[in-house]
C-alpha cells in the first residue's frame, strides 16, 4: 500500500490567534490546555441531525447537549433536563428543564450572547429530525412519537403513540441534541460548519480536512464534584490526516495525545497476541481496553430494486456458505491481537441482555458452506460470478483474510477501497451489494441492532443499510416495542436476532473492545460500552517529548 507522508502546517489563521494568545509562552503549559486528536475518515457535519457515525458523534458530543445522558456504565443521567416522569401507562415522559442552559454565545443572537435554552427549543431540536428536507438519518428515533407539547420555558411532554421501554435511551443520542432556531434560520446549510449548541465546548475554527478547533464554553453548566466549572481544558484541536501510519507516527512523536482503535500496520507494535501492551511502550503510553457495544459485520444489500441481481446477495443459501466459510477465532488471534470476540452468536453483541450463548450463530464450517453452494445451483462455486466487498483501509486486511479463505470454498470475492466519505455515502443510498459495516450502539438496548433491519427503518432516512424487508420480522419487532415487561421482550429479542442469523443478512465477524491509547499524563478520560468520547473532564498534566 502507497503510504502518504503529510506535512502539518504552522499556520495560524487570525481567527485562531486568541486561542493561544493569552496562554504562557511555555510549551508544555500551553498543551496543558489542548486536547488534540485526529479524524483519519473526516467529518463530513457539525449537525448532530446527521450524527449517524462515530467521525461526527465525537465532535457533536462536545459541543451539544441532549435532555438526557448516560454515564461511564449506561445509566441514564440529568442533563437539559433536570428530571422527569413516567405516567402509569409508560406513554408520556414529562420533563423539568434546568433554568441555567444556555446556548453558546453566537452572532446568529440579537446581541451576539447567548440565550437560555426553553422547553420550545427541545421541541423545536426533535421536531427538526422529520422535516423531510432536512431528511435526518435519526428521524427514526421519532417513530413511537405522537406529539410533543411544550407547556412553559421549563416543562415538556413528550406523548408516545404506544409504551417503549428503551425511549429515554434513544433521548441520549446525538440526534436529540438541543439546538436554537435563530441558527438555523442565521446559517442555513451552513450549521453543518457552524454549528450552536449548550456543550463543554464551542465551535471556532474548521478549515475543512486540515483542522477543527473547538473552544472551552466558559458558560458550561455543569460542575464537577467540587463545584468547581467544567470542562478544565481549553480547547480540542482535531486534525485530519487520512493515512493511518502518519497518524501513529503524530502519536509516537507526542502531537497527538490520544488515537482509538487498532490498526493493523501498527497493532503488533503495540499490543502482544495475548492483547497486552508490548513491553516497549511500558510508561511511555497508557493503553485502555473494555467492553464496546460495537458488532462488526458485513452486509449484504438484500434489494434488487436498488442494485441488479446477484446470487450470492441474494440467494440465501450462499449468504449462510458465507458465514461459515471462514474462521473467526484465527481471524481474532492473528488480525486483531485477541482484542474482541468472535461473533459466532448473531448480531446482537455480548454484553447486552438480550444476548443469548444458546442463540443461532455460525462457526467455521468449510464443509457445511461448500453443501450449501451445491445445493443452491453453484458446486465448489463454479459458474458463481465474484462479488465486489467494499470496505475503508483501515479494514482491509480483515477483508483480505475472508477474501482468501472464502475462495477456498469456492465464493469468489472482489474487494474495493473507498474513502471513508464515498464509503458512508454509498452505503446509506443502498449502492454497495457487498459491504463492511459497524454497528454501534447509541443506546443500551438490543433494540438498537434490531432496529437495522426494520423495514421502516431503511437508509437513508434510517439506519437498515441491507434494505432487508420481512412483514414476519417486523411483526416482531413491533410487537417488542409494545411489550413492558422486560423477561418477554427478551425473548422477542432474541426471536428476531436468530431470524437475522437464519436469513444471514449480514455476516457478524466480532463483538468489538474499546481500545484506547493516551500519552501519559492523561487524565479524566473514562471509558465507556459507546466509545464516547467525553472530554468535559479531561485533564493533562505533563507534555511527554519524545
Amino acid at each position: 500500500m502507497k503510504k502518504i507522508h503529510y506535512v502539518l502546517s504552522l499556520a495560524i489563521p487570525l481567527s485562531m490567534l486568541f486561542l493561544f494568545s493569552c496562554q504562557p509562552k511555555d510549551t508544555t503549559q500551553r498543551d496543558h490546555l489542548v486536547f488534540r486528536y485526529n479524524e483519519s475518515k473526516g467529518i463530513p457535519s457539525l449537525d448532530p441531525a446527521y450524527a449517524r457515525n462515530q467521525t461526527i458523534i465525537w465532535p457533536t458530543h462536545q459541543l451539544f447537549n441532549s435532555l438526557i445522558a448516560l454515564d461511564s456504565q449506561l445509566n441514564i443521567v440529568p442533563a437539559i433536563a433536570k428530571s422527569w416522569t413516567v405516567d402509569k401507562r409508560g406513554k408520556k415522559y414529562t420533563f423539568h428543564l434546568r433554568t441555567d442552559v444556555y446556548f453558546h454565545h453566537d452572532v446568529c443572537f440579537p446581541d451576539s450572547s447567548g440565550r437560555k435554552v426553553v422547553a420550545e427549543d427541545v421541541k423545536y431540536s426533535l421536531q427538526r429530525l422529520t422535516d423531510p428536507q432536512i431528511a435526518s438519518p435519526g428521524a427514526w428515533i421519532l417513530n413511537a412519537v405522537k406529539k410533543i407539547d411544550s407547556f412553559n420555558d421549563s416543562t415538556l411532554t413528550i406523548t408516545l403513540h404506544y409504551p417503549f421501554p428503551a425511549f429515554l435511551g434513544l433521548l441520549s443520542m446525538q440526534y436529540a441534541s438541543v439546538i436554537p432556531h435563530e441558527a438555523i434560520t442565521y446559517y442555513g446549510d451552513a450549521f453543518r460548519a457552524h454549528p450552536v449548541g449548550t456543550g463543554p465546548f464551542r465551535f471556532k475554527y474548521w478549515k475543512e480536512g486540515e483542522k477543527l478547533i473547538l473552544r472551552r464554553n466558559k458558560n458550561y453548566f455543569e460542575k464537577d464534584s467540587l463545584g468547581r466549572s467544567l470542562p478544565y481544558l481549553e480547547a480540542i484541536a482535531i486534525t485530519f490526516i487520512t493515512d493511518k501510519q502518519a497518524e501513529f507516527m503524530e502519536f509516537l512523536k507526542g502531537n497527538l495525545d490520544f488515537i482509538s482503535g487498532l490498526n493493523p500496520a501498527n497493532k503488533d507494535e503495540l499490543i502482544t497476541r495475548e492483547g497486552h501492551l508490548t513491553p516497549k511502550y511500558k510508561g511511555k503510553v497508557q493503553m485502555q481496553t473494555a467492553p464496546y457495544l460495537n458488532t462488526e459485520y458485513l452486509g449484504f444489500m438484500t434489494d434488487t430494486n436498488l442494485l441488479p441481481y446477484h446470487p450470492i446477495a441474494h440467494e440465501r443459501r450462499i449468504r449462510q456458505a458465507v458465514n461459515y466459510g471462514f474462521d473467526r477465532k484465527k481471524m481474532m488471534k492473528y488480525l486483531r491481537n485477541n482484542i474482541g470476540t468472535p461473533a459466532n452468536k448473531g448480531f446482537v453483541p455480548l454484553g447486552l441482555p438480550a444476548y443469548d450463548n444458546n442463540a443461532l450463530g455460525y462457526t467455521y464450517q468449510p464443509e457445511k458452506a461448500r453443501q450449501l453452494l451445491k445445493e443452491a445451483g453453484f458446486p465448489g462455486g463454479r459458474d458463481l460470478p465474484p462479488i465486489t466487498l467494499t470496505t475503508t483501509s483501515d479494514y482491509l486486511d480483515l477483508c483480505e483474510y475472508i477474501q482468501h479463505q472464502l475462495a477456498q470454498v469456492g465464493i469468489p470475492i472482489e474487494i474495493e477501497v473507498n474513502t471513508g466519505a464515498t464509503y458512508r455515502d454509498r452505503m446509506a443510498h443502498g449502492k454497495l451489494p457487498f459491504f463492511r459495516g459497524s454497528w454501534i450502539a447509541d443506546y443500551p438496548d438490543a433494540e438498537n441492532y434490531l432496529a437495522l433491519f426494520f423495514s421502516e427503518n431503511k437508509s437513508p432516512q434510517g439506519p437498515n443499510y441491507t434494505q432487508f424487508s420481512n412483514p414476519q420480522y417486523d411483526e416482531l419487532y413491533r410487537k417488542s416495542m409494545r411489550e413492558a415487561d422486560d423477561k418477554k421482550r427478551m425473548a422477542l429479542y432474541r426471536k428476531m436476532n436468530d431470524m437475522i442469523s437464519r436469513e444471514a443478512v449480514v455476516v457478524p465477524l466480532y463483538y468489538d473492545r474499546v481500545v484506547r491509547f493516551l500519552q501519559p499524563g492523561i487524565e479524566g478520560l473514562p471509558t465507556n460500552p459507546l466509545n464516547l468520547l467525553t472530554l468535559k473532564k479531561a485533564r493533562k498534566h505533563e507534555h511527554i517529548n519524545r
